[in-house]
Protein backbone atom coordinates (compact mmCIF):
# COMPACT_ATOMS: atom_id res chain seq x y z
CA UNK A 1 0.00 0.00 0.00
CA UNK A 2 1.48 3.30 -1.08
CA UNK A 3 1.29 6.36 1.14
CA UNK A 4 0.18 8.35 -1.92
CA UNK A 5 -2.69 5.97 -2.72
CA UNK A 6 -6.42 6.29 -2.18
CA UNK A 7 -6.32 3.06 -0.17
CA UNK A 8 -4.00 4.67 2.40
CA UNK A 9 -6.37 7.62 2.72
CA UNK A 10 -8.97 5.12 3.94
CA UNK A 11 -6.62 2.81 5.82
CA UNK A 12 -4.88 5.38 7.99
CA UNK A 13 -7.93 7.11 9.56
CA UNK A 14 -9.46 3.72 10.37
CA UNK A 15 -6.25 2.54 12.02
CA UNK A 16 -5.95 5.72 14.10
CA UNK A 17 -9.61 5.80 15.19
CA UNK A 18 -9.62 2.18 16.27
CA UNK A 19 -6.21 2.54 17.91
CA UNK A 20 -7.52 5.18 20.29
CA UNK A 21 -10.84 3.35 20.70
CA UNK A 22 -9.24 0.09 21.85
CA UNK A 23 -8.05 -0.45 25.44
CA UNK A 24 -4.35 0.23 25.96
CA UNK A 25 -3.47 -3.42 26.61
CA UNK A 26 -4.57 -4.58 23.15
CA UNK A 27 -3.55 -1.57 21.03
CA UNK A 28 -0.23 -3.09 20.03
CA UNK A 29 -2.08 -6.15 18.71
CA UNK A 30 -4.28 -3.92 16.57
CA UNK A 31 -1.24 -2.10 15.20
CA UNK A 32 0.42 -5.43 14.43
CA UNK A 33 -2.64 -6.61 12.48
CA UNK A 34 -2.83 -3.28 10.64
CA UNK A 35 0.90 -3.39 9.85
CA UNK A 36 0.67 -6.87 8.41
CA UNK A 37 -2.35 -5.85 6.32
CA UNK A 38 -0.40 -2.81 5.09
CA UNK A 39 2.54 -5.00 4.07
CA UNK A 40 0.45 -7.85 2.62
CA UNK A 41 -1.33 -5.44 0.29
CA UNK A 42 1.71 -5.84 -2.01
CA UNK A 43 2.15 -9.60 -1.84
CA UNK A 44 0.86 -11.76 1.04
CA UNK A 45 3.68 -14.27 0.50
CA UNK A 46 6.27 -11.67 1.47
CA UNK A 47 4.75 -11.49 4.96
CA UNK A 48 5.86 -15.08 5.57
CA UNK A 49 9.45 -14.11 4.87
CA UNK A 50 9.25 -11.13 7.22
CA UNK A 51 7.73 -13.37 9.90
CA UNK A 52 10.63 -15.78 9.52
CA UNK A 53 13.11 -12.95 10.08
CA UNK A 54 11.11 -11.80 13.10
CA UNK A 55 11.02 -15.32 14.57
CA UNK A 56 14.76 -15.87 14.10
CA UNK A 57 15.77 -12.59 15.73
CA UNK A 58 13.19 -12.96 18.53
CA UNK A 59 14.48 -16.41 19.47
CA UNK A 60 18.07 -15.23 19.14
CA UNK A 61 17.33 -12.36 21.51
CA UNK A 62 15.98 -14.77 24.12
CA UNK A 63 19.00 -17.04 23.79
CA UNK A 64 21.55 -14.22 23.86
CA UNK A 65 19.85 -12.55 26.82
CA UNK A 66 19.76 -15.74 28.91
CA UNK A 67 23.21 -17.02 27.99
CA UNK A 68 26.03 -16.66 30.55
CA UNK A 69 28.93 -17.94 28.49
CA UNK A 70 30.40 -15.32 26.16
CA UNK A 71 31.34 -17.75 23.41
CA UNK A 72 27.77 -19.04 23.24
CA UNK A 73 26.45 -15.50 22.97
CA UNK A 74 28.81 -14.99 20.06
CA UNK A 75 27.54 -18.21 18.51
CA UNK A 76 23.89 -17.13 18.72
CA UNK A 77 24.74 -13.72 17.31
CA UNK A 78 26.60 -15.35 14.43
CA UNK A 79 23.70 -17.74 13.70
CA UNK A 80 21.19 -14.87 13.79
CA UNK A 81 23.29 -12.63 11.57
CA UNK A 82 24.14 -15.44 9.14
CA UNK A 83 20.49 -16.53 8.87
CA UNK A 84 19.08 -13.05 8.23
CA UNK A 85 21.86 -11.96 5.90
CA UNK A 86 21.54 -15.24 3.99
CA UNK A 87 17.85 -14.53 3.43
CA UNK A 88 18.70 -10.99 2.33
CA UNK A 89 21.46 -12.26 0.05
CA UNK A 90 19.26 -14.85 -1.63
CA UNK A 91 16.36 -12.56 -2.40
CA UNK A 92 18.33 -9.41 -3.18
CA UNK A 93 21.73 -10.49 -4.44
CA UNK A 94 21.34 -14.03 -5.83
CA UNK A 95 20.73 -12.91 -9.42
CA UNK A 96 23.55 -10.36 -9.15
CA UNK A 97 25.91 -13.05 -7.87
CA UNK A 98 24.93 -15.57 -10.58
CA UNK A 99 25.25 -13.00 -13.36
CA UNK A 100 28.76 -12.01 -12.26
CA UNK A 101 29.75 -15.62 -11.71
CA UNK A 102 28.57 -16.43 -15.24
CA UNK A 103 30.71 -13.62 -16.63
CA UNK A 104 33.78 -15.08 -14.96
CA UNK A 105 32.90 -18.65 -15.98
CA UNK A 106 32.10 -17.57 -19.53
CA UNK A 107 35.44 -15.81 -19.85
CA UNK A 108 37.15 -18.98 -18.60
CA UNK A 109 35.23 -21.17 -21.06
CA UNK A 110 33.05 -22.97 -18.51
CA UNK A 111 29.34 -23.74 -18.87
CA UNK A 112 27.06 -21.02 -17.57
CA UNK A 113 24.67 -21.49 -14.65
CA UNK A 114 20.98 -21.12 -15.51
CA UNK A 115 18.73 -21.06 -12.42
CA UNK A 116 15.42 -22.88 -12.84
CA UNK A 117 13.55 -20.26 -10.81
CA UNK A 118 13.09 -16.49 -10.61
CA UNK A 119 13.89 -14.59 -7.43
CA UNK A 120 11.50 -11.72 -6.67
CA UNK A 121 12.77 -8.96 -4.37
CA UNK A 122 10.41 -8.63 -1.36
CA UNK A 123 9.59 -4.99 -0.77
CA UNK A 124 11.35 -3.39 2.19
CA UNK A 125 13.51 -6.44 2.96
CA UNK A 126 16.66 -4.37 3.52
CA UNK A 127 14.87 -2.09 5.96
CA UNK A 128 13.15 -4.66 8.13
CA UNK A 129 16.29 -6.83 8.15
CA UNK A 130 18.27 -3.91 9.56
CA UNK A 131 15.48 -3.22 12.09
CA UNK A 132 15.73 -6.80 13.31
CA UNK A 133 19.52 -6.99 13.35
CA UNK A 134 19.80 -3.78 15.38
CA UNK A 135 17.70 -5.48 18.06
CA UNK A 136 20.02 -8.49 18.11
CA UNK A 137 23.12 -6.30 18.46
CA UNK A 138 21.54 -4.11 21.15
CA UNK A 139 20.68 -7.22 23.17
CA UNK A 140 24.23 -8.56 22.72
CA UNK A 141 25.74 -5.27 23.88
CA UNK A 142 23.42 -5.10 26.87
CA UNK A 143 21.90 -1.80 25.75
CA UNK A 144 18.31 -3.05 26.05
CA UNK A 145 16.45 -5.78 27.90
CA UNK A 146 15.09 -8.79 26.06
CA UNK A 147 11.53 -8.30 24.80
CA UNK A 148 9.71 -11.45 25.86
CA UNK A 149 6.39 -10.49 24.27
CA UNK A 150 6.69 -11.89 20.74
CA UNK A 151 3.90 -9.72 19.35
CA UNK A 152 5.39 -6.46 20.64
CA UNK A 153 8.70 -7.41 19.13
CA UNK A 154 6.99 -8.32 15.86
CA UNK A 155 5.34 -4.89 15.88
CA UNK A 156 8.74 -3.23 16.33
CA UNK A 157 9.93 -4.84 13.09
CA UNK A 158 6.65 -4.56 11.17
CA UNK A 159 5.38 -1.13 12.37
CA UNK A 160 3.73 0.11 9.17
CA UNK A 161 4.85 3.78 9.04
CA UNK A 162 8.54 2.84 8.80
CA UNK A 163 8.31 -0.74 7.57
CA UNK A 164 9.24 -0.55 3.89
CA UNK A 165 11.40 2.57 3.57
CA UNK A 166 12.40 3.71 7.03
CA UNK A 167 13.51 5.58 8.99
CA UNK A 168 15.42 2.52 10.21
CA UNK A 169 14.23 2.19 13.80
CA UNK A 170 16.46 1.38 16.75
CA UNK A 171 15.04 -1.04 19.28
CA UNK A 172 16.22 1.01 22.25
CA UNK A 173 14.19 4.00 21.05
CA UNK A 174 11.08 2.49 19.47
CA UNK A 175 10.44 -0.87 21.14
CA UNK A 176 9.81 0.64 24.56
CA UNK A 177 7.18 2.98 23.09
CA UNK A 178 4.81 0.06 22.40
CA UNK A 179 4.43 -0.44 26.16
CA UNK A 180 3.72 3.22 26.89
CA UNK A 181 0.25 4.73 27.15
CA UNK A 182 -0.62 7.11 24.35
CA UNK A 183 -3.58 9.42 24.70
CA UNK A 184 -5.31 11.42 22.02
CA UNK A 185 -3.72 14.86 21.98
CA UNK A 186 -5.18 17.38 19.58
CA UNK A 187 -2.01 19.47 19.23
CA UNK A 188 0.16 16.39 18.63
CA UNK A 189 -2.27 14.96 16.07
CA UNK A 190 -2.46 18.31 14.29
CA UNK A 191 1.33 18.59 14.16
CA UNK A 192 1.64 15.05 12.80
CA UNK A 193 -0.97 15.64 10.11
CA UNK A 194 0.74 18.88 9.07
CA UNK A 195 4.04 17.00 8.73
CA UNK A 196 2.30 14.39 6.57
CA UNK A 197 0.77 17.14 4.44
CA UNK A 198 4.19 18.66 3.77
CA UNK A 199 5.44 15.21 2.86
CA UNK A 200 2.63 14.72 0.34
CA UNK A 201 3.49 18.13 -1.15
CA UNK A 202 7.14 17.16 -1.63
CA UNK A 203 6.17 13.83 -3.21
CA UNK A 204 3.26 14.73 -5.48
CA UNK A 205 4.08 18.31 -6.46
CA UNK A 206 7.90 18.23 -6.66
CA UNK A 207 9.37 14.69 -6.73
CA UNK A 208 6.93 13.11 -9.18
CA UNK A 209 7.02 16.22 -11.38
CA UNK A 210 10.81 16.20 -11.55
CA UNK A 211 10.69 12.45 -12.26
CA UNK A 212 8.98 13.15 -15.59
CA UNK A 213 11.95 15.16 -16.90
CA UNK A 214 14.54 12.83 -15.36
CA UNK A 215 12.93 9.75 -16.91
CA UNK A 216 12.61 11.45 -20.29
CA UNK A 217 16.33 12.26 -20.43
CA UNK A 218 17.83 9.25 -18.67
CA UNK A 219 15.68 6.72 -20.54
CA UNK A 220 16.98 8.17 -23.83
CA UNK A 221 20.38 9.49 -22.75
CA UNK A 222 22.08 8.87 -26.11
CA UNK A 223 19.89 11.55 -27.71
CA UNK A 224 20.80 14.27 -25.20
CA UNK A 225 24.01 16.16 -24.64
CA UNK A 226 25.57 18.78 -22.41
CA UNK A 227 23.37 20.73 -20.08
CA UNK A 228 20.29 18.62 -20.83
CA UNK A 229 21.98 15.76 -19.01
CA UNK A 230 23.43 18.01 -16.31
CA UNK A 231 20.01 19.57 -15.71
CA UNK A 232 18.33 16.16 -15.53
CA UNK A 233 21.00 14.95 -13.09
CA UNK A 234 20.43 17.91 -10.77
CA UNK A 235 16.70 17.32 -11.00
CA UNK A 236 17.26 13.70 -10.03
CA UNK A 237 19.12 14.92 -6.95
CA UNK A 238 16.06 17.03 -6.17
CA UNK A 239 13.69 14.19 -7.03
CA UNK A 240 15.32 11.58 -4.84
CA UNK A 241 15.60 14.01 -1.92
CA UNK A 242 11.95 15.05 -2.11
CA UNK A 243 10.84 11.47 -2.76
CA UNK A 244 12.70 9.92 0.17
CA UNK A 245 12.30 12.86 2.55
CA UNK A 246 8.56 12.87 1.81
CA UNK A 247 8.27 9.20 2.75
CA UNK A 248 10.17 9.85 5.97
CA UNK A 249 8.00 12.86 6.81
CA UNK A 250 4.78 10.93 6.19
CA UNK A 251 6.12 8.04 8.27
CA UNK A 252 7.19 10.31 11.14
CA UNK A 253 3.94 12.28 10.96
CA UNK A 254 1.68 9.22 10.89
CA UNK A 255 3.55 7.73 13.86
CA UNK A 256 3.28 11.04 15.71
CA UNK A 257 -0.49 11.10 15.23
CA UNK A 258 -0.66 7.89 17.27
CA UNK A 259 1.85 9.09 19.86
CA UNK A 260 5.05 7.42 18.61
CA UNK A 261 8.35 9.14 17.89
CA UNK A 262 10.56 8.17 14.95
CA UNK A 263 13.98 9.68 14.36
CA UNK A 264 14.52 12.46 11.83
CA UNK A 265 16.00 11.14 8.61
CA UNK A 266 17.00 14.34 6.78
CA UNK A 267 18.39 17.70 7.85
CA UNK A 268 18.89 19.89 4.76
CA UNK A 269 21.63 17.67 3.24
CA UNK A 270 22.25 19.88 0.21
CA UNK A 271 23.44 22.68 2.48
CA UNK A 272 26.34 20.52 3.65
CA UNK A 273 29.89 21.89 3.43
CA UNK A 274 31.51 18.47 2.96
CA UNK A 275 30.53 14.94 1.95
CA UNK A 276 31.09 13.84 5.56
CA UNK A 277 28.55 16.43 6.69
CA UNK A 278 26.25 15.39 3.84
CA UNK A 279 26.04 11.92 5.38
CA UNK A 280 25.28 13.38 8.78
CA UNK A 281 22.26 15.01 7.16
CA UNK A 282 21.20 12.46 4.50
CA UNK A 283 19.39 9.19 5.38
CA UNK A 284 20.53 9.68 8.97
CA UNK A 285 19.01 6.43 10.20
CA UNK A 286 21.07 4.40 7.70
CA UNK A 287 24.35 6.30 8.09
CA UNK A 288 24.10 6.07 11.89
CA UNK A 289 23.25 2.34 11.60
CA UNK A 290 26.41 1.68 9.60
CA UNK A 291 28.42 3.86 12.00
CA UNK A 292 27.23 2.02 15.12
CA UNK A 293 27.09 -1.54 13.79
CA UNK A 294 29.85 -1.63 11.15
CA UNK A 295 32.29 1.31 11.34
CA UNK A 296 32.84 1.32 15.11
CA UNK A 297 33.10 -2.51 15.41
CA UNK A 298 35.69 -2.43 12.61
CA UNK A 299 37.77 -0.13 14.78
CA UNK A 300 36.46 3.25 13.66
CA UNK A 301 39.24 5.81 13.94
CA UNK A 302 40.89 4.09 16.91
CA UNK A 303 43.43 1.99 14.96
CA UNK A 304 45.38 4.56 13.01
CA UNK A 305 44.78 6.78 10.02
CA UNK A 306 45.18 4.14 7.31
CA UNK A 307 42.75 1.79 9.07
CA UNK A 308 40.26 4.63 9.51
CA UNK A 309 40.28 5.33 5.78
CA UNK A 310 39.88 1.63 5.03
CA UNK A 311 36.94 1.41 7.42
CA UNK A 312 35.30 4.39 5.72
CA UNK A 313 35.67 2.75 2.31
CA UNK A 314 34.28 -0.57 3.59
CA UNK A 315 31.25 1.16 5.10
CA UNK A 316 30.42 3.13 1.97
CA UNK A 317 30.92 0.23 -0.40
CA UNK A 318 28.59 -1.85 1.80
CA UNK A 319 26.18 1.08 1.88
CA UNK A 320 26.20 1.19 -1.91
CA UNK A 321 25.61 -2.54 -2.12
CA UNK A 322 22.79 -2.23 0.43
CA UNK A 323 21.02 0.13 -1.94
CA UNK A 324 20.96 -2.31 -4.82
CA UNK A 325 22.44 -5.39 -6.47
CA UNK A 326 24.22 -3.51 -9.23
CA UNK A 327 27.79 -2.38 -9.75
CA UNK A 328 26.53 1.18 -10.23
CA UNK A 329 25.50 1.26 -6.57
CA UNK A 330 28.89 -0.09 -5.54
CA UNK A 331 30.57 2.69 -7.56
CA UNK A 332 28.21 5.24 -6.01
CA UNK A 333 29.25 4.09 -2.53
CA UNK A 334 32.91 3.98 -3.56
CA UNK A 335 32.71 7.58 -4.78
CA UNK A 336 31.19 8.82 -1.54
CA UNK A 337 33.80 6.96 0.47
CA UNK A 338 36.58 8.33 -1.74
CA UNK A 339 35.24 11.88 -1.45
CA UNK A 340 35.38 11.57 2.34
CA UNK A 341 38.88 10.07 2.43
CA UNK A 342 40.26 12.64 -0.04
CA UNK A 343 38.56 15.41 1.93
CA UNK A 344 40.23 14.31 5.16
CA UNK A 345 43.65 13.80 3.53
CA UNK A 346 43.62 17.24 1.89
CA UNK A 347 42.13 19.10 4.87
CA UNK A 348 45.52 20.20 6.34
CA UNK A 349 46.60 21.44 2.91
CA UNK A 350 43.39 23.43 2.46
CA UNK A 351 43.84 24.99 5.89
CA UNK A 352 47.45 25.92 5.07
CA UNK A 353 46.49 27.48 1.72
CA UNK A 354 43.60 29.51 3.12
CA UNK A 355 45.82 30.75 5.98
CA UNK A 356 48.57 31.77 3.55
CA UNK A 357 46.10 33.58 1.31
CA UNK A 358 44.35 35.21 4.25
CA UNK A 359 41.00 33.65 3.39
CA UNK A 360 38.42 33.71 6.17
CA UNK A 361 37.03 30.18 6.37
CA UNK A 362 34.00 31.48 8.25
CA UNK A 363 33.12 33.99 5.53
CA UNK A 364 29.77 33.44 3.84
CA UNK A 365 31.38 33.29 0.39
CA UNK A 366 33.80 30.55 1.50
CA UNK A 367 31.00 28.52 3.06
CA UNK A 368 28.91 28.95 -0.09
CA UNK A 369 31.80 27.66 -2.17
CA UNK A 370 32.07 24.58 0.03
CA UNK A 371 28.31 23.97 -0.28
CA UNK A 372 28.44 24.25 -4.07
CA UNK A 373 31.41 21.86 -4.35
CA UNK A 374 29.67 19.32 -2.09
CA UNK A 375 26.46 19.73 -4.09
CA UNK A 376 28.36 19.07 -7.33
CA UNK A 377 30.10 15.97 -5.93
CA UNK A 378 26.86 14.51 -4.55
CA UNK A 379 25.04 15.09 -7.83
CA UNK A 380 27.89 13.64 -9.88
CA UNK A 381 27.64 10.47 -7.81
CA UNK A 382 23.86 10.39 -8.41
CA UNK A 383 24.59 9.60 -12.07
CA UNK A 384 25.68 6.09 -11.06
CA UNK A 385 22.74 5.76 -8.68
CA UNK A 386 20.22 6.60 -11.42
CA UNK A 387 21.85 5.00 -14.48
CA UNK A 388 20.74 1.40 -15.22
CA UNK A 389 24.31 0.14 -15.61
CA UNK A 390 27.94 1.27 -15.79
CA UNK A 391 27.93 1.57 -19.58
CA UNK A 392 24.97 3.93 -19.44
CA UNK A 393 26.58 5.98 -16.65
CA UNK A 394 29.79 6.33 -18.67
CA UNK A 395 27.86 7.42 -21.77
CA UNK A 396 25.89 9.96 -19.74
CA UNK A 397 29.08 11.48 -18.35
CA UNK A 398 30.71 11.57 -21.80
CA UNK A 399 27.65 13.15 -23.41
CA UNK A 400 27.28 15.60 -20.54
CA UNK A 401 30.74 17.06 -21.18
CA UNK A 402 30.63 16.79 -24.97
CA UNK A 403 28.70 20.00 -25.59
CA UNK A 404 28.23 23.37 -23.93
CA UNK A 405 24.65 24.35 -24.77
CA UNK A 406 23.43 27.04 -22.35
CA UNK A 407 20.80 28.12 -24.89
CA UNK A 408 18.54 25.31 -23.70
CA UNK A 409 17.45 27.63 -20.89
CA UNK A 410 16.14 30.22 -23.35
CA UNK A 411 15.08 28.36 -26.50
CA UNK A 412 12.15 26.49 -24.93
CA UNK A 413 13.71 23.03 -25.31
CA UNK A 414 13.23 22.35 -21.59
CA UNK A 415 9.50 22.33 -22.25
CA UNK A 416 9.98 19.33 -24.55
CA UNK A 417 11.15 17.01 -21.75
CA UNK A 418 7.75 15.73 -20.73
CA UNK A 419 6.24 18.70 -18.90
CA UNK A 420 4.22 21.54 -20.31
CA UNK A 421 5.51 25.06 -19.76
CA UNK A 422 2.93 25.62 -17.03
CA UNK A 423 3.75 22.39 -15.23
CA UNK A 424 7.48 23.11 -15.54
CA UNK A 425 7.13 26.47 -13.80
CA UNK A 426 4.90 25.00 -11.13
CA UNK A 427 7.81 22.71 -10.32
CA UNK A 428 10.23 25.66 -10.23
CA UNK A 429 8.05 27.69 -7.85
CA UNK A 430 7.45 24.65 -5.63
CA UNK A 431 11.20 24.05 -5.51
CA UNK A 432 11.82 27.68 -4.54
CA UNK A 433 9.31 27.23 -1.72
CA UNK A 434 11.21 24.13 -0.57
CA UNK A 435 14.52 26.02 -0.71
CA UNK A 436 13.04 28.86 1.37
CA UNK A 437 11.70 26.47 4.00
CA UNK A 438 15.00 24.57 4.04
CA UNK A 439 17.02 27.77 4.57
CA UNK A 440 14.85 28.70 7.55
CA UNK A 441 15.26 25.21 9.01
CA UNK A 442 19.02 25.28 8.36
CA UNK A 443 19.22 28.56 10.26
CA UNK A 444 17.48 26.93 13.21
CA UNK A 445 14.08 28.55 12.74
CA UNK A 446 11.40 26.26 14.21
CA UNK A 447 8.77 26.53 11.52
CA UNK A 448 6.21 24.15 13.00
CA UNK A 449 6.37 25.79 16.43
CA UNK A 450 6.07 29.22 14.85
CA UNK A 451 3.19 28.08 12.68
CA UNK A 452 1.35 26.62 15.68
CA UNK A 453 1.54 30.01 17.40
CA UNK A 454 -0.13 31.89 14.55
CA UNK A 455 -3.80 32.82 14.34
CA UNK A 456 -6.37 30.30 13.21
CA UNK A 457 -7.15 32.18 9.99
CA UNK A 458 -3.48 32.23 8.96
CA UNK A 459 -3.01 28.55 9.85
CA UNK A 460 -6.05 27.40 7.90
CA UNK A 461 -5.12 29.58 4.93
CA UNK A 462 -1.68 27.95 4.69
CA UNK A 463 -3.06 24.47 5.36
CA UNK A 464 -5.80 24.74 2.75
CA UNK A 465 -3.28 26.26 0.35
CA UNK A 466 -1.10 23.17 0.68
CA UNK A 467 -4.07 20.84 0.30
CA UNK A 468 -5.34 22.55 -2.84
CA UNK A 469 -1.81 22.78 -4.25
CA UNK A 470 -1.50 19.01 -3.90
CA UNK A 471 -4.94 18.43 -5.43
CA UNK A 472 -4.46 20.88 -8.31
CA UNK A 473 -0.75 20.57 -9.05
CA UNK A 474 0.02 17.04 -7.87
CA UNK A 475 1.27 14.56 -10.45
CA UNK A 476 -1.35 11.83 -10.74
CA UNK A 477 -4.32 10.92 -12.90
CA UNK A 478 -4.81 8.96 -16.14
CA UNK A 479 -1.62 10.29 -17.77
CA UNK A 480 0.60 9.07 -14.95
CA UNK A 481 0.97 5.73 -13.25
CA UNK A 482 0.81 5.76 -9.48
CA UNK A 483 4.38 6.60 -8.57
CA UNK A 484 6.13 4.25 -6.16
CA UNK A 485 8.64 5.72 -3.73
CA UNK A 486 12.20 5.26 -5.00
CA UNK A 487 13.49 3.60 -1.84
CA UNK A 488 10.86 0.84 -2.01
CA UNK A 489 13.25 -1.04 -4.31
CA UNK A 490 15.86 -1.24 -1.56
Amino acid sequence: MLFNSFNFMIFFPIVVLLYFAFPHKVRYLWLLVASYYFYMSWNPKFALLMTLSIFITYCSGLLIGSEKLHWRKNLWVFICMASNLSILFFFKYFDFFINNLNRIMGAAGFELITPSFDVILPIGISFYTFHALSYTMDIYRGEISVEKNFFKYALFVAFFPQLVAGPIARSKFLLIQFSQRHYFDYERVKAGLLLMLWGFFLKLVIADRMAVIVNTVYNDYNNYQGLHLAFATILFGLQIYCDFASYSLIAIGSAQVMGFTLMDNFKQPYFSRSIAEFWRRWHISLSSWFRDYVYIPLGGNRKGTARKYLNIMIVFILSGLWHGANWTFVIWGFLHGSFQVIGQITKPGKVWITDKLGIDREAASYKLGQILITFFLANFAWIFFRAPNFTAARSIIENMFSLWNPWIFTDGSLYLLGLTQKSFWVGIFATLLLVGVSILQYKGFRIRQWFAGQGIIFRWTITLGLIFSIIIFGIYGPDYSQSQFIYFQF
